[in-house]
């Protein structure tokens, strides 16, 4: 998938937190080719570069007819994610709709390492 556009961040020199919420989410079933609707969260630290919005909601887009697990897009995202902006923290939650009365939260993490 393509990588996000980003943009300088304004305060760089301060940590901060930018949570961005997608409530419309969709993907398809690998397994029975119907479609999953959730809601992705993103919490990230960033660092030098910040997402650009509408960059972020057609790479959304790009999910909408792939088939693809739950546990396969979120981490898909946050290594896209990660390599788009270089966070500092970034944590990926993806909270999907019930299915025959289950539903599952996934979440991936990312941490820059200090070297």
């Amino acid at each position: 998938m393509a990588l996000v556009e980003t943009f300088d961040n304004p305060r760089s020199d301060r940590p901060y937190t930018i949570t961005i919420t997608n409530p419309e989410y969709t993907s398809v079933c690998p397994k029975t080719g119907l479609p999953d609707f959730g809601t992705i969260t993103i919490h990230y630290t960033p660092d030098a570069k910040c997402l650009e919005l509408k960059s972020l909601k057609y790479y959304f887009l790009e999910f909408r007819n792939k088939g693809i697990f739950y546990e396969a897009a979120v981490n898909a995202m946050l290594d896209d994610l990660v390599a788009s902006c270089e966070p500092l923290k970034m944590e990926i939650i993806g909270d999907f709709s019930a299915r025959g009365g289950i539903t599952c939260t996934v979440k991936a993490v990312y941490e820059k390492s200090v070297r």
